[in-house]
């Protein structure tokens, strides 16, 4: 028999609710039992869905207000020194997100996904204490409404693996002081029922570290697994195969074990030993991150061989990881071209799928309403598959024909033809891009887009912001200048909506941290650039100043990883057609005479695969298709680009090769080691490290940034450094960022000045 399970459920609400209410708390609009209540709320309507759609295995300790790395730091008592005046929620926000007295913990992202987590911080002389109230809370309130779930747990292992000491130690060090809280907590939810499942995510097991900290699942999970006879253990990885620990696995007394038969393919050579083996097989075969619909008679194929190779063993199947990652229900997508809507599945009806198939595997008859859904899940696999939205013969004859990825210049004669045509000084100040988007600029663009203002009233609202930047970073000091990005919704959503093969959702809004949400378009067809995207307003803004106006564009890479990219052509070859646009428009920039363009490559960093063995493929189209976008710039074109948080030391090379002019990157949260990587490896191109966290609403002083700045010339050159925030100033408000770039001006200038 074949039961049905999912790995864990978003939480954001179905029109973001929770985000909503966070922000209202955080801005004191409304207050504790509020933010409880809708919380509550958000948690009975998942685990509703869930339930309605015959899940046999439903999560509690899912949800979260802003993190489960966070959440598990909180539950373990492992709070940073700077926050232990603190408790509640007043001790679990400022650790996210800072106070006016501590900075917050640094924040990278969740493997090769674009959410982000709280990185534990831990040392030797730290002392761990159990708060199970959230963990126990959340499954009594689940049995209320008539559901047994299963305890979703971060692992240990995962846990120590993704944090980082602040003494020089090693975080393993702490193994058995975090596995005691670990074996108190399984202590405390073995009192909940006679017999309960927990499942601890382990998805470093993916990944090459995981296979570094293999010896450690036996010894751990041994200790966990007799903790109590009524609780069992499921061991969840995700994102790609876990063969080696499936080896370890089965050596020990885990009830189950998760693996993804999505990203992760080689999870197949696993199950002739889970066959002979006590385990039992959750399989993820519904994809979790992305939201084209499943087809369903090749899932129930695949199901079908799954059980055949297992000896006819019952097992589970359910979602490749959890639904965190794709959107809430296209319950209110209204305005999708309906033949594109047709092809996609968000988290609610993923779980239909799940059911449909599980059902169709069993042998069982479907009603009416399942009946319905599959014989529709037909229709529209077949549609897709020759639906003349999807093929352009133009753009793929363009990419066939490609031979030329680099700019004619090398960088080191480019270099010198800039600072000559350009006259910047020493520690060039600059910002990553975007300013505050303020409620009346999102109500702005909202009237314009729903047809409630016209086009002369909504170019007068964003031509005074944008005068009012410039006027801003004129007189604060700023060298290079940015026009602020009003007209732009998202980094990503505003260039899809300017070219051909994209579409949007309405409520298509995913987690990225936090209240934060990004709402990714839906790369469905071959993409190209019917017209320039971005040269009329940032033309408008370069003749509103003498200075140098940086033109902003979103990069190929990014463009992909943070798309619901069509999953019926190679990704490299979708990346190419996306280079080929930012190609056009960086001619069409530089034709109208704007200097420095700056190529976000954001999520540069996430799209890595979490194997050694598929990186090279991956940098070479990454690389490729990066310099190809830039490919169309002059030597005295200035190129930028920007990498949010991300690890460094193992790609330093591959951003070497992008050859962008200048790179800025994220640092302020994690301290400047991440520079040193640049000055061991002689890094030639010129660097812009943040200088302040842009994710804290605090305002730096003068003589922090001064000291940052120090710290950052202990590591690079003068000559080699720019000096800009951490990111781009879009989430941040007014208030925040007017101090906080005079601030940063100021403290250049007493670098200057020494």
């Amino acid at each position: 028999m074949i039961k049905s399970y999912v790995t864990g459920f978003g939480r954001i609400g179905e029109q973001r609710e929770l985000k909503k209410v966070l922000e209202n708390y955080w801005s004191g609009k409304v207050g504790k039992d509020e933010l409880l209540n809708v919380a509550k709320t958000l948690r009975a309507r998942h685990w509703a869905y869930q339930k309605d759609a015959g899940i046999d295995y439903v999560s509690s300790n899912d949800f979260s207000f802003y993190d489960l790395m966070l959440d598990t730091i909180y539950a373990l008592g492992c709070v940073p020194f700077r926050f232990r005046t603190l408790s509640g929620l007043d001790l679990y926000f400022a650790m996210a997100r800072g106070n006016k007295n501590a900075v917050a913990m640094e924040m990278t992202k969740w493997f090769n996904t674009n959410y982000h987590y709280i990185v534990p911080e831990l040392n030797k002389t730290g002392t761990f204490k159990l708060n199970s109230e959230k963990i126990i809370s959340e499954y009594k309130e689940a049995k209320e409404q008539g559901i047994k779930t299963k305890i979703n747990l971060i692992g240990p292992i995962t846990f120590l693996a993704l944090a980082k000491t602040t003494d020089g130690s090693c975080a393993f060090c702490l193994l058995d002081e975090i596995l005691a809280k670990y074996e108190e907590l399984l202590a405390e939810i073995s009192k909940l029922e006679p017999e309960i499942l927990v499942q601890f995510d382990e998805p470093i097991f993916v990944t090459d570290k995981g296979d570094e900290l293999i010896e450690k699942i036996v010894p751990v999970y041994e200790k966990l697994t007799s903790v109590s006879n009524n609780i069992k253990i499921i061991f969840a990885t995700y994102f790609e195969h876990a063969l080696k620990a499936v080896d370890e696995v089965v050596k020990t007394k885990i009830y189950g074990i998760a693996l993804d038969f999505i990203y992760g393919e080689k999870n197949k050579l696993a199950l002739s030993k889970l066959a002979s083996s006590n385990v039992v097989l959750f399989a993820g075969i519904v994809d979790g991150r992305n939201v084209w619909k499943s087809n369903i008679d090749k899932k129930v194929e695949l199901v079908k061989e799954i059980g055949k190779q297992l000896g006819g063993k019952d097992f589970v199947v359910g979602t490749s990881c959890s639904l965190l990652h794709v959107p809430y229900t296209l319950k209110y997508e209204e305005k999708l071209n309906p033949e594109i809507k047709n092809w996609l599945s968000f988290a609610v009806e993923k779980l239909d799928e799940i059911n449909i198939i599980v059902k169709l595997a069993n042998g069982e008859k479907l009603n009416d309403c399942e009946n319905k859904i599959y014989e529709a899940n037909k229709a529209s696999a077949a549609l897709r598959a020759n639906s003349t939205l999807i093929h352009d013969e133009a753009v793929a004859k363009r990419v066939s024909g490609l031979s030329k990825f680099e700019r004619d210049t090398p960088y080191e004669e480019r270099i010198k033809i800039q600072k000559q045509a350009l006259k910047y000084g020493i520690l060039p100040t600059t910002t990553i891009g975007s300013f505050p988007q303020t409620s009346e600029l999102r109500q702005v663009r909202n009237a314009f887009k729903k047809g409630l203002i016209g086009k002369d009233a909504y170019e007068a609202d964003i031509k005074s912001y944008i005068d009012d930047c410039v006027k801003f970073q004129e007189e604060v000091g700023l060298d290079v200048l940015v026009h602020g990005e009003p007209e732009r919704n998202d980094m990503v959503e505003y260039f899809g909506e300017q070219i051909k093969g994209y579409a949007f959702s309405e409520n298509g809004w995913v987690q990225s941290y936090g209240s934060r949400c990004v709402k990714p378009p839906l790369l469905f067809g071959d993409v190209s650039r019917p017209k320039p995207m971005t040269v009329k307003w940032i033309s408008y803004a370069q003749s509103k100043t003498d200075k140098i106006m940086k033109g902003m564009l979103t990069g190929p890479v990014t463009m992909l990883n943070w798309s619901f990219v069509r999953d019926d052509l190679p990704r490299s070859e979708v990346a190419k057609q996306l280079a080929l646009c930012i190609y056009d428009e960086i001619a069409d920039l530089q034709e109208a005479g704007i200097k420095i363009i700056q190529v976000d490559e954001a999520a540069f960093k996430e799209g890595y695969p979490l194997r050694a063995e598929n990186i090279p493929a991956y940098e070479k189209f990454a690389v490729d298709c990066f310099k190809l976008s830039v490919s169309s710039a002059s030597a005295k074109t200035q190129i930028h680009t920007h990498m949010c948080y991300s690890e460094f030391n193992d790609i330093i090379k591959t951003i070497e090769a992008m050859d962008a002019d200048v790179i800025s990157i994220e640092t302020a949260r994690s301290g400047n080691e991440l520079l040193k990587i640049f000055k061991s490896v002689g890094y030639k191109q010129e660097v812009g490290p943040g200088v302040y966290d842009i994710h804290s609403p605090r305002v730096p002083e003068v003589g922090e940034i001064v000291e940052q700045i120090k710290a950052l010339l202990e590591v690079l050159p003068k000559e080699q450094l720019w000096i800009n925030p951490d990111c781009g100033l879009k989430t941040r408000k007014w208030e925040e960022v007017r101090p906080s770039l005079k601030n940063m001006v100021e403290a250049v200038k007493v670098i200057r000045n020494l």
